[in-house]
């Protein structure tokens, strides 16, 4: 037996950890660096300016915000006492549609804009897999979900604190805490609000798996957020409402009681947990089934 024939086969090579981390720092880099993904953060960070004038400009004469009490917009009666409600009425502001339609341009165009740019063979030429490649999609699309939620916060701080005193605040409840205690709670409802849009990075990454279009899959991604928003607003679908992702969004408000109420948290992490598990499955099983052409 020669040599040659005696030597065992060369084992497959399997991409290293290092290797792996390398791809999704390259994701993150290609993501942040994309002018649509600069021009959606660049609105995320207007909308806390843009809410901080105008309740500047309406309670110039010292005359109070019309809101009252309450969670969600309702912290916007308290901006002029506090700037620190500005960080909780941009992020309640933000949410219904603004924060998941960012979130869904950039799942939708995860795959379907590699796809349609002609880039995803190339990608899976290296020894990446499609799981792996899919997993590392997804990781990037909750880094934005993070640096999105983040850039509302931290913009609403700044303007809260150029345009308004801070100090201690009011709870819902009534209770006062102190200022670090109110931005621990900030930091806290900012990643409760980052980890709201999970669902909707699953929801958008299963729709880029359907189609090498990145534009029809941001489309249709923006298309469904919306539909579902509206049917969480009709009345006779109460029964149907609870298994909407979006249903429980604005529950980050309880974080703001004393004591916290947890249960519509809960629920609203646990929706957001199913829906990612549903969807992702979905899209590793579409992906790793897909003919890739392009």
């Amino acid at each position: 037996m020669s040599r040659a024939e005696a030597a065992p086969a060369p084992a497959a090579r399997r991409p290293r950890a290092l290797w792996t981390f390398g791809l999704l720092r390259s994701e993150l880099v290609t993501t942040l660096r994309r002018w649509r993904t600069l021009v959606l953060l660049g609105v995320l960070a207007a909308v806390p300016v843009l809410v901080g004038i105008a309740v500047k400009v309406e309670t110039r004469g010292g005359s109070s915000s019309g809101a009252d009490g309450g969670g969600g917009p309702a912290f916007i009666a308290q901006i002029t006492n506090n700037g620190l409600f500005l960080v909780f009425t941009a992020l309640a502001a933000t949410l219904p549609f603004f924060l998941p339609m960012a979130v869904g341009v950039v799942a939708g165009d995860a795959i379907a804009g590699e796809a349609g740019g002609g880039t995803l063979r190339y990608l899976l030429v290296a020894p990446a897999g499609r799981t792996r490649l899919l997993l590392t999609k997804y990781t990037t699309v909750m880094a934005f979900c993070l640096l999105a939620t983040l850039v509302v916060a931290v913009s609403a701080l700044a303007v809260g604190a150029l345009l308004f005193p801070l100090g201690d605040l009011t709870t819902i409840s009534g209770t006062r805490i102190s200022f670090a205690d109110g931005l621990g709670r900030a930091l806290l409802i900012a990643l409760v609000v980052a980890a709201s849009l999970v669902g909707v990075a699953a929801l958008g990454l299963f729709v880029s798996t359907l189609t090498n279009s990145g534009i029809a899959a941001m489309a249709t991604t923006v298309g469904l957020l919306i539909t579902v928003q509206i049917l969480d607003q009709i009345p006779q679908l109460h029964v149907l409402q609870p298994y909407l992702f979006p249903h429980y969004w604005l529950s980050f408000a309880d974080l703001m009681r004393d004591p916290v109420y947890w249960d519509d948290l809960v629920r609203n992490l646990g929706l957001q947990a199913l829906y990612a598990a549903v969807f992702g499955s979905a899209a590793w099983a579409r992906f790793t089934a897909k003919d890739i052409s392009a």
